[in-house]
């Protein structure tokens, strides 16, 4: 007759899985910029922080739009046909002003899928129409792995 010992086993608890939420995992201290700012502002800003965008935000504090590297790039590219180094544009004209945003109360399985859905790099959260955060493709990316396997 032959026994088999299976040794010591860890007991799964049976209460349920926090949600994983992106209020957890965006970024709260924000660079923002102003409509009125110049390009050559936001290039010397988003170079300085190694970051490759950010909202933009009225007098009250209000999103709206975005800009990004890509919308410098336009004013790089118009700078080479007009012969300049200096890129005068105002943030108004490149951002970008249709700005889809995200709940702080959203799964961040369903942010990652808002990511490949609309290929985008970030979206500003907002809370009742203020801006609270950010959140990265990045920031996405980096919380899974600290992420526990009993959490998923």
């Amino acid at each position: 007759m032959v026994k088999s010992f299976q040794g010591v086993r860890m007991v799964e608890s049976k209460t349920p899985a926090q949600p994983i939420l992106v209020k957890d995992h965006m970024s709260t201290n924000l660079v923002t910029f102003r409509p009125e700012d110049t390009i050559d502002q936001v290039m010397e800003i988003l170079t300085k922080r190694k970051i490759s965008g950010a909202p933009v935000v009225d007098e009250s504090g209000g999103l709206v739009g975005i800009i990004s590297e890509v919308d410098c790039l336009r004013e790089i590219i118009k700078g080479k046909y007009t012969n300049t180094v200096r890129f005068p544009a105002q943030v108004k004209d490149l951002m970008t002003k249709e700005v889809m945003t995200l709940s702080p109360d959203i799964s961040l399985f369903d942010a990652a899928q808002k990511f490949l859905d609309y290929q985008i790099r970030r979206f500003p959260v907002l809370r009742e129409g203020r801006l609270v955060g950010q959140i990265s493709l990045s920031d996405v990316v980096r919380a899974f792995p600290k992420l526990k396997h009993t959490t998923w």
